[in-house]
Order: C-alpha cells, then sequence, then structure tokens
C-alpha cells in the first residue's frame, strides 16, 4: 500500500516544520531552538508526556495507545543537530546562521518523526506506549550516549527501538537495510611523533621526524593489506599530517599525525588499535624518535538485529514496495549504534533521490521523501505493537 493518506495531507505542514528547521541549524547539544519547538509542537499534538533536557538537550515525547493489555514499549528516535558547513543550495529557506548547515538530513529526520508523532497522536490505533526520542549530537557529540546513559531506556522501559537515515543516491520511497552490522565503529587517534630539529643542510645531526612520520603514515596502510583477513572490513586513514614548523630549512623537533580508524566488527577493532600503537612506536624507535599514541573509541557498530530488522523490513513493504534487504554495509559511523546497544532494534535508509551527498554544501533533504519516512516511523509502531 501506499504512504499512508494523512501524511499527505500533512504534507505542506511538516514540509514547514523541516524547512524552518533548516533555516535554524545548530550544532553538537547546542539545539536549544530546535528542542524547543519539537516540545512545544509535542504538547500541541496532544502527547501524554513530554520531558526536554534528556542527554543534555534532548526531548521525549510519549504516546500512549488505545489499549496497553501488553505492556509494550517502543521507542523511534530521530536526530536534531546540523554541520558546521556554509550552505551553497542558494534555496530561499536556507540557512541564515553563517558557517552551520543542516547537510546531513536531520531536520527531515525531526520534521518526519514529529508528523508520526501527530498522526499517532490522533489515531492512537495500538496498544502499549510509543516513546519519540529526539536526539542531540548526533555529528560527533554522542548525543545518542548521553541520552542512553541518562537513564532514557530504564525511565520509560523502551523495549525495542528504530531509526532511520535518509540517503542520496537510493531513489525517494526506497528502503534499504541489513541485518546485522550497517555501518561501521569509528575510533581516532592522535600520534606524537619526536625527534631531534635541527638544520635541513645537516641531517645527519638530527632524527628527521618528517621521515619518521612518513614512515609511520606508510606502515598503517599495512594493517588492511597485511595484518587483517581480506574478508573483514577495516580503513584506516591518516587525515593530519603536521610539523611545528613551517620553514623551508627546519627539520622539526615533532611531528602531530592524526586519523581514523572504522571497524564492522569488535574483534577487528581490538587487534588494530593494538596495531596503530605498536607500528607507530615501533616505526618511531627504528629511528631513534619515539611517539605517542593517544587512541579514542569512537562510535560502536550499529548492528541491526535480526528479527527488528524482519520487522523493519516488512513495514517498509507495506509503505513503498521497494526495499533493498540485503543492502551493502557503509563505513560511516552512526551513534544510534549506543541505543542498539542498550536495546534491540533496527536502523533503516531511505531514499533522498538524485542529490548531493550527505556532508557537502549543496545537499538538500528532499520533502517528497516526508510521507514515506513518516509512515514507516508510525507504521513500526503500529506494526510491533497491533490494536488488541
Amino acid at each position: 500500500m501506499p504512504p499512508k493518506n494523512r501524511f499527505a495531507e500533512l504534507l505542506p505542514e511538516i514540509t514547514a516544520w523541516r524547512r524552518d528547521f533548516h533555516e535554524n541549524p545548530e550544532l553538537l547539544f547546542d539545539v536549544h531552538r530546535t528542542a524547543a519547538k519539537v516540545a512545544d509542537l509535542l504538547r500541541g499534538f496532544g502527547c501524554d508526556e513530554v520531558v526536554e533536557g534528556i542527554g543534555k538537550t534532548g526531548v521525549v515525547g510519549v504516546i500512549k495507545g488505545k489499549t496497553d493489555a501488553k505492556g509494550r514499549v517502543i521507542g523511534l528516535r530521530a536526530d536534531m543537530d546540523a554541520l558546521p558547513i556554509i550552505e551553497a543550495t542558494g534555496l530561499p529557506y536556507a540557512s541564515k546562521t553563517p558557517g552551520k548547515m543542516h547537510a546531513c538530513g536531520h531536520d527531515g529526520h525531526t520534521a518526519m518523526l514529529l508528523g508520526a508523532a501527530k498522526y499517532l497522536s490522533e489515531t492512537r490505533n495500538f496498544d502499549g506506549t510509543a516513546v519519540l526520542i529526539f536526539q542531540p549530537a548526533e555529528e560527533g557529540g554522542g548525543g545518542g550516549r548521553e541520552m542512553v546513559n541518562d537513564g532514557m531506556m530504564e525511565r520509560w522501559g523502551i523495549q525495542e527501538v528504530y531509526g532511520m537515515h535518509n540517503m542520496p543516491g537510493i531513489p525517494v520511497g526506497q528502503f534499504s537495510i541489513r541485518p546485522g552490522a550497517l555501518m561501521a565503529a569509528a575510533d581516532q587517534f592522535e600520534v606524537v611523533v619526536t625527534g631531534k630539529g635541527g638544520h635541513a643542510a645537516k641531517p645527519h645531526e638530527t632524527i628527521d621526524t618528517t621521515l619518521v612520520a612518513a614512515q609511520i603514515v606508510v606502515a598503517m596502510q599495512s594493517i588492511a593489506s597485511r595484518n587483517v583477513d581480506p574478508l573483514k572490513q577495516v580503513v584506516v586513514s591518516i587525515c593530519t599530517f603536521r610539523t611545528e614548523s613551517e620553514a623551508f630549512n627546519v627539520i622539526p623537533q615533532t611531528v602531530l599525525l592524526r586519523g581514523t580508524v572504522r571497524t564492522m566488527d569488535p574483534a577487528v577493532q581490538d587487534f588494530v588499535e593494538a596495531r596503530v600503537k605498536a607500528l607507530a612506536e615501533g616505526t618511531a624507535a627504528a629511528f631513534g624518535a619515539t611517539a605517542k599514541v593517544d587512541y579514542q573509541r569512537g562510535y560502536p557498530v550499529t548492528m541491526n538485529a535480526p528479527e527488528n530488522t524482519e520487522h523493519a523490513v516488512k513495514v517498509a513493504q507495506a509503505v513503498s514496495g521497494r526495499v533493498d534487504a540485503d543492502t551493502a554495509p557503509l563505513m560511516g559511523a552512526e551513534d544510534f549504534s549506543f541505543m542498539l546497544n542498550a536495546r534491540p532494534g533496527a536502523y533503516i535508509f531511505l531514499g533522498n533521490g538524485d542529490t548531493a551527498m550527505v556532508h557537502h554544501p549543496a545537499y538538500n533533504f528532499d520533502d517528497n521523501a516526508i510521507p514515506f519516512g513518516s509512515s514507516w516511523y508510525a507504521g513500526m509502531v503500529e506494526e510491533r505493537m497491533p490494536a488488541a
């Protein structure tokens, strides 16, 4: 069947919310305007409970079904934060805040979940409780972790949790998902190489940190090519190479390297962390230098539970009939993983059409996707908690 008719009726209203969020982007946990508007709308819909300040600036709305015979509780999540990007769309509703932009479609996610909240508040055609989760700081701040650590799952007794992300390159209205690992764990590291600086004309009197750091960069590429099973996914990227001097004739005393590690398997993640340290320290020692490694774990693997993935596929098929249920995993990361580590659930992609990729200054969420996304959110509640 097509998206629910109610969302076709609500499309202009939901689109207006989305474009207002787009015009007024906020970063990380500093989403006070967005969160306030979300909370006000939820109260206006008649939600049974609206709580602000969960996980610093997150918002939770609670909607009770017509009955509650089985005590079921389903969580639905959308993220609210934008990115520190200068917008280049030229749209009439482009960002009014220089240097900030909804370049990942979180404005669309928030608007779609608000649409589902309005529909569910009107119909309440389910047996149980729907918990609508509006999360800050997905873009590097770990807002999902903060909401979980704030006791959200226990406070509302959430039993399953579901989330969605738009995806350019997939036709509008098509869904993509897979059981198991969908998106990667993302760690980051810094390496400070210390040697003996000096004059470029007398390299023999120095321990050249530029040479040492270059060897470390090359050595790191052996992790994926020679240390990890070729059938296991791993990406090690050195993205910063910074010396303490910009002079043409100075061999620097120190060099800073920064990079990321992306993996799909916790055992591979453990191995790569140890290998990054061993290669940096060992390579530096071979040249008479030292390397200090600071390795930080980031977002975990986004792991879809198989049974919950089947439920997500069933609802997506009912909404559009176009579902890739075995899509290729992505090496990007997503902090919905913290919620999936706390409760079983699933994360799904919704097509955004032939648009610029997310995190690009020309990206824009396609409002034609709204009825599909809102229908899927609402459908997950009605499918998992059918009316008694």
